[in-house]
């Protein structure tokens, strides 16, 4: 097959997930004016199926939630010295890729490693820099080496070079660097890769105290912990208290997907911050160097260089982040659209998996739907439900003319659609519930009358779900469609003082 033919094979592949929900968006508008009574029946379906999703969906966030408030309780560390007396065969690295981040980002992030239950002194943290940002990061070494110097097994400094062959700069690139320097550092020690287990973390990344001695207990009795990443609950609550409330409702929404996702094993994808054993990373290369999605991909990539056998194994204890909070609310909100939108651009997945399954005979058809059918239905749901149900679902109640006002369905429609949206408010209660449970604690500078709004803020979420999660969507895979690739755009995160 020529050059070019498998690269408009390739660009077919990265069309296709966009187009359907183009069509999909098309249709319903379309529909709505040639054939109204049609889209009628569509929405009542639709919003039927919807609503027992969503009882669904609430369910499994129930019980992984129940699974976290029992995870958080336990002395992990206790019960790995217990169940594994040679505990110490395995080594605890910790990757922290740096762009542009506060010392003070930083700092939190080595504190709360330095307070874990698991010793500090068995910990290896690898911080890599960015050639690009030379003096922010040179300062950075300096407080790195004067304030944790003595604290940990050892502290591993890199800096990334700038303008690296076939890669964009980013996350992605910056830690597949680290890994390959670290591999030097690994074999100069005669480290066994089964036995080395790699936290890829965010730089904002703060681990609950337990969380190593979870993951190593966890990893210690997987039977074959070198086929499975280890994926924790995340929060993003460092700086919540202190974000808008469209910042916190997505917020919220994140971690309530990932706890409905945890419960689900069959569909579940590394995400952000997640630990695996670094002979997984060798055997596939490392995290991808010249895409925006690596957190995920680098799940795609294990599972086909072990023909389909890999997994995630869930962790419920918790890491907290940031929110992409900014001293401005415009700045703020432009963060998080940006935030959504580069999170969607793991569409591109979907092209990689389609490229790549014709070389992999080895991996059952339908092992490979099931996973195809996962990641497209997923990026399908998240740019048209919220459209679908706030707008389109209307549309053709508003256009239709006389013949099709005087039908009994047309009649009946507006009083079914509200018995609808009303169950489907039960599942907004329980993330209401749910929310309020896991808020972290108020902050002295902000007002107890702060926790009526931390209710109130939730009928801004179809707004939140319109504005910034499905129209990001539909940004990104409207892009992929027509080959203009986004570079990976760094998260900007502050606190308040």
């Amino acid at each position: 097959m020529s050059m070019l033919s498998a690269y408009q094979r390739y660009r077919w592949y990265e069309i296709a997930p966009g187009l359907s929900i183009w069509i999909t968006l098309i249709a319903a508008v379309v529909l709505s004016f040639v054939k109204p009574l049609w889209m009628i029946y569509a929405v009542i379906v639709f919003d039927v199926y919807w609503v027992l999703r969503v009882g669904y969906f609430s369910l499994y966030v129930i019980l992984s939630w129940r699974r976290f408030r029992s995870a958080v309780r336990l002395q992990w560390f206790d019960r790995l010295q217990k169940s594994f007396p040679d505990w110490e065969r395995t080594v605890n690295v910790i990757f922290l890729p740096v762009y542009n981040e506060a010392w003070e980002v930083l700092e939190t992030t080595l504190k709360a490693l330095a307070a874990s239950s698991y010793p500090a002194k068995r910990l290896y943290i690898v911080i890599s820099g960015e050639e690009r940002r030379l003096e922010h990061w040179q300062e950075l070494e300096r407080r790195i080496i004067d304030s944790f110097g003595q604290t940990f097994a050892d502290i591993i400094l890199y800096t990334h070079p700038k303008n690296g062959l076939d890669e964009i700069p980013g996350k992605g690139s910056n830690i597949h660097y680290a890994e390959q320097e670290f591999q030097h550092y690994a074999d100069e020690r005669g480290w066994d890769y089964a036995h080395i287990i790699a936290s890829i973390f965010d730089v904002d990344t703060v681990v609950h105290p337990e969380y190593f001695a979870h993951l190593s207990f966890m990893y210690l009795s997987h039977p074959r912990p070198t086929h499975s990443s280890f994926q924790p609950i995340t929060l993003y609550d460092n700086n919540l208290w202190d974000s808008p409330m469209f910042l916190r409702i997505m917020a919220f929404g994140t971690t309530f997907w990932m706890l409905f996702s945890l419960a689900r094993l069959e569909n579940l994808v590394t995400f952000s911050s997640h630990s695996m054993s670094f002979q997984a990373i060798a055997d596939c290369g490392g995290h991808a160097k010249d895409i925006v999605s690596e957190d995920s991909r680098i799940f795609f990539q294990c599972w086909l260089r072990y023909g389909g056998d890999y997994e995630v194994t869930p962790l419920y204890i918790p890491v907290s982040m940031d929110t992409v909070r900014d001293d401005k609310v415009l700045v703020s909100l432009k963060n998080l659209y940006l935030q959504q939108r580069r999170w969607a651009w793991g569409t591109e997945n979907i092209s990689y998996l389609l490229w790549e399954f014709r070389k992999h005979p080895e991996i059952s058809r339908f092992k490979k739907l099931n996973i195809l059918f996962h990641e497209w239905e997923g990026k399908w749901s998240w740019a048209v439900v919220a459209v679908l149900i706030t707008f389109l679902g209307q549309l053709p109640l508003w256009v239709a003319g006389d013949a099709v006002r005087q039908s009994a369905l047309f009649f009946n429609t507006p009083h079914m659609l509200q018995v609808l949206m009303t169950l489907a408010m039960l599942g907004l209660l329980v993330s209401l519930i749910i929310s309020m449970l896991i808020l972290p604690p108020r902050p002295e500078r902000q007002r107890r009358h702060q926790y009526l709004f931390m209710i109130l803020q939730w009928v801004l979420v179809p707004v939140s779900l319109v504005f910034f999660s499905s129209i990001p969507c539909i940004d990104a895979v409207t892009h992929l469609m027509f080959g203009r690739y986004l570079g990976f755009n760094v998260s900007a995160k502050k606190r308040a003082v």
